[in-house]
């Protein structure tokens, strides 16, 4: 998916409160899934449900919960020229009225978006399954190091977006129904293309699709990176006396430092655990979740390519 998309991604996460949409734009999925992201997409893994790690009555799924519905209205570098009403000549029905009106857009990437009526579907008890699943997804059943796993879906009984190619893109939408207020225009369900110009994506879903999502993050706890951290930092702090004793050619070296070795912290601590040292009885102290974020976003749109 080119990069245009990318405000539009990060613009919903914001506004919503943290839902994501699935990439590509409007797949399904549904609670319980996980995947992992590689190469800007989501590769679907599994569901902790279908695949038996979890009974459904353990995570109390919670249905129907009605969402804020402001953040499922939302723009950005949208402008409206124009908005009027015309008349014109039809061959079955004669002379009616149309209500239009022009969307103009300031660069690429800008968009529009409304949703009707969401609603979520979500885990209710996850805390009470977290550890659970941790070491069902790291040892027993699978043996992830990084994954996420989907805790909420969003659906809207409809939803329209359109992003914008280019700065000179512009979409002319209108209706022939009676008394439609212009406010209401774009999104509904009346309302037709009239023309368009350099717009990269204008989709409408007239169902209650599951294409927007919350998910927690598998990640390394960070007590055990601290003391990690120390022991890679002692170990390099005297890497050159190990060195000037164990070779026999006289390396040049500067004096030790300890602030010097920063890079062992890219490193991964669990690539470097000894052999046993990692099993279901020690999974809980090396993992936990945590919530996807815009920088888990930002890896939607991170490929091998750029």
């Amino acid at each position: 998916m080119h990069s245009v998309y990318r405000n539009f991604y990060r613009q919903f996460y914001m506004r919503t409160g943290g839902f994501i949409p699935t990439k590509p734009l409007n797949q399904p999925v549904y609670p319980g899934d996980f995947f992992q992201i590689r190469n800007g997409e989501m590769v679907m893994l599994g569901n902790i449900f279908r695949g038996g790690l979890i009974h459904r009555d353990e995570a109390g799924l919670l249905y129907g919960a009605a969402l804020n519905p402001i953040g499922w209205q939302c723009s950005d570098g949208v402008s409206k020229p124009y908005s009027g009403r015309g008349s014109g000549q039809g061959a079955l029905m004669g002379d009616f009225q149309y209500s239009k009106q022009v969307l103009a857009f300031d660069k690429a990437g800008s968009f529009m978006f409304k949703g009707n009526d969401p609603q979520s579907v979500r885990m209710g008890n996850f805390n009470a399954i977290r550890q659970s699943l941790i070491i069902h997804l790291t040892q027993t059943h699978y043996s992830f190091r990084e994954l996420y796993l989907v805790t909420e879906v969003a659906t809207a009984a409809d939803w329209t977006l359109v992003i914008a190619g280019s700065d000179k893109a512009e979409l002319e939408i209108a209706t022939d129904k009676e008394n439609f207020g212009l406010v209401d225009l774009f999104g509904h369900t009346a309302s037709r293309t009239i023309q368009s110009k350099d717009i990269e994506c204008y989709h409408r879903e007239a169902n209650r699709r599951p294409g927007f999502y919350r998910a927690k993050k598998l990640v390394v706890q960070e007590e055990q990176t601290g003391v990690w951290v120390n022991e890679r930092l002692n170990l390099a702090f005297d890497q050159h006396e190990w060195a000037a004793g164990f070779f026999k050619d006289q390396f040049y070296h500067e004096p030790a430092s300890r602030f010097a070795y920063g890079a062992p912290v890219q490193a991964s601590i669990l690539d470097l655990l000894r052999a046993n040292e990692l099993n279901p009885n020690t999974a809980l102290l090396y993992f936990g979740w945590t919530d996807a974020n815009l920088d888990d976003v930002e890896k939607l749109f991170q490929t091998y390519e750029q």
